[in-house]
């Protein structure tokens, strides 16, 4: 049981104080969860190689090993070392990101085995339109491994900081306060089965496939 405090940043949803993206930085590499604000939810995530912190998280959703955790990525390019991307899935992706979507995509051998779907080896992968969540990834310099902050007995993800930190100061080692972010989800496109489906509509529009 973590009873200490979690740290609390204030930081710009525009202008984000590089001081505190670094410490933040800090807090995921030395093993800490976060929770941080995207473009469609506050999020809750921590560093990819980290099983121990993953356990948490599944821990505070009450997750079971069936969930899939996504990979929060700056870029195309990173998310090309972590998925097998071919030319249509790139161009599709280049023309909806940043944006509210979650893409699945076959995962590369970069990807940690408890992270892929175990039956398919698929990964879900966002680039959010999200300065602070971007800010984190650029400085972090990899994905951060993500789930939407819904706790085990909501609906919806947690929209009010000051909220989250009443209920998840004790739980959590970081959490980013960038406004209040009214949870809508994201869109989900599937390339698993070669061509690009919607499989979840949400606040993403890819007007291209409907």
């Amino acid at each position: 049981m973590h009873l200490q405090m979690s740290q609390y940043f204030h930081i710009h949803p525009e202008n984000p104080q590089r001081r505190l993206i670094v410490h933040a930085v800090e807090i995921i590499k030395a093993g800490g969860i976060v929770i941080y604000p995207t473009d469609s939810a506050y999020a809750i995530a921590c560093h990819l190689d980290d099983k121990h912190a993953l356990d948490r998280i599944r821990n505070i959703r009450k997750l079971d090993e069936k969930h899939d955790f996504s990979l929060v990525c700056k870029d195309l390019a990173q998310v090309s070392t972590f998925t097998k991307i071919a030319n249509d899935a790139y161009r599709l992706i280049k023309t909806l990101t940043p944006g509210a979507f979650t893409f699945i995509l076959d995962a590369t051998k970069e990807v940690p085995r408890r992270l892929q779907d175990e039956k398919k080896k698929t990964i879900g992968i966002r680039i959010p339109d999200n300065v602070i969540a971007l800010a984190l990834i650029e400085e972090l310099g990899e994905p951060l491994v993500t789930t939407t902050l819904v706790l085990p007995d909501d609906a919806d993800a947690m929209s009010d900081p000051y909220e989250i930190r009443l209920r998840l100061e004790h739980e959590v080692d970081l959490i980013i306060d960038g406004g209040v972010i009214d949870y809508q989800p994201t869109t989900v496109i599937s390339f698993a089965n070669g061509g690009a489906e919607i499989i979840r509509q949400g606040k993403g529009i890819a007007p291209m496939l409907e």
